[in-house]
């Protein structure tokens, strides 16, 4: 391993992770081609390589279905060149498996991603202030999860409301949440991503998108904001809502405007019970012990942002297409 790939290798993390290299099989063939192998994969292919020596020979198949031939071959050639020590292969395991972390809490755990959102509850104006641009109009919500930002678009009386999320996992626990909503015919769920969206060009009002897209390739990017303008029509809007801090100097270079709302007194993540937000907080925020300690401290099921260490959920920012 080159000194780069060792310091990658020993990124730390900022959650506790239960997975092993048999959850990868959880994905799809996209997804697993998305994440693993793809141009944007989470991990350089060489690391990639050594993470997956001795892995199970079902998942070896599908890595292989997912590459050219030429790229298998040297996928192989890597591996048997390679003379790592086992720390290093444990290394690149718990590298591979710590860049997937989410991606494999969407996919193999959704009720537990689930628990953690429904207390991360947006600014209340958001919403309002969208209103305009939402009411009988046809919305986009993409990477749609469990459902937070397109229940809302329902609420406050969209015309339909297209909710693009690749866990298959999450879409069941949306569809659940909508089963008994009036109009139902209002809502269509599918599979997609960012980069991949299965909407015909110019077919939405508004493209939006809550605590998902980031600047990252494979998280949004430029690929995924060119689909975004794809899908809207001219003069709809964009909308990201609850972006991420470090992204905003790249948004406003894209011509994004930022709104952010005053709050009356600190914004809190607000679980369903002290032993969720123990729960969680061990899970999400493992390197951060304050969040657990304040659990145990105030006896309390929430937690103020500026102890997770996250901004608040009090901001958005849009562009007219």
């Amino acid at each position: 391993m080159s000194f780069e790939d060792k310091a990658l290798v020993h990124t730390s993390t900022l959650f506790a992770n239960p997975f092993d290299l048999a959850d990868l099989e959880v994905f799809d063939d996209a997804t697993l081609q998305r994440v693993c192998v793809g141009e944007h994969a989470s991990v350089p292919f060489e690391i990639l390589a050594l993470s997956l020596r001795a892995a199970p020979e079902s998942l070896l198949r599908r890595i292989a279905h997912c590459l050219s031939p030429a790229q298998w071959a040297y996928f192989q050639h890597v591996q048997r060149r390679s003379c790592p020590s086992q720390e290093d292969v444990e290394h690149a395991r718990r590298l591979l498996l710590d860049r997937l972390f989410w991606e494999l809490t969407y996919w193999k755990t959704p009720e537990l991603y689930e628990e953690l959102t429904e207390g991360e509850h947006l600014h209340p104006e958001i919403f309002p202030r969208l209103a305009p641009d939402i009411h009988a109009k046809e919305v986009l919500d993409v990477g749609a999860g469990s459902g937070r930002a397109t229940i809302e678009c329902l609420r406050y009386g969209a015309a339909h409301v297209y909710a693009v999320e690749p866990s298959p996992g999450l879409r069941r626990i949306l569809e659940q949440k909508l089963r008994y909503m009036p109009q139902p015919s209002r809502f269509v769920s599918c599979s997609g991503s960012f980069e991949d969206l299965p909407l015909e060009d110019q077919s939405v009002d508004l493209a939006l998108s809550c605590s998902a897209f980031t600047a990252l390739p494979g998280q949004g990017g430029e690929p995924g904001l060119s689909e975004l303008k794809r899908v809207t029509r001219f003069g709809g809007k964009i909308v990201l809502i609850w972006p991420r801090y470090e992204d905003r100097a790249w948004l406003e270079a894209h011509g994004f405007m930022y709104v952010t709302l005053p709050m009356d007194q600190e914004m809190r993540v607000c679980f369903r019970s002290q032993k969720a937000a123990l729960e969680c907080a061990r899970r999400f925020y493992t390197y951060n012990h304050e969040a657990a300690r304040y659990v145990l401290m105030h006896q309390s099921a929430d937690i103020p942002f500026s102890v997770i260490g996250l901004n608040p959920p009090c901001e958005y920012c849009w562009l007219q297409v």
